[in-house]
């Protein structure tokens, strides 16, 4: 899992919320540690798949929670 570096660029807390793009419908998902997919999700950031910190992060940039 990603860590992110906070703006003065010391490492900031662990971003392990996965955001994917459905190779299907092109909706943005994100999965959450727990969730039935979430350990096969490989995120690729060339498909405009990216990792998020928080749920509130994803929600505010259009993704929506999984739904298993």
């Amino acid at each position: 899992m990603p860590s992110f570096a906070s703006s003065s660029g010391s490492l900031s807390r662990n971003c392990d919320i996965k955001g994917n793009v459905s190779i299907n419908t092109g909706e943005r998902i994100f999965h959450v540690r727990g969730q039935e997919h979430y350990s096969e999700t490989i995120i690729r950031p060339e498909f405009g798949e990216r990792w998020f910190c928080s749920e509130s992060e994803a929600r505010a940039a259009g993704w929506r929670k999984s739904k298993s």
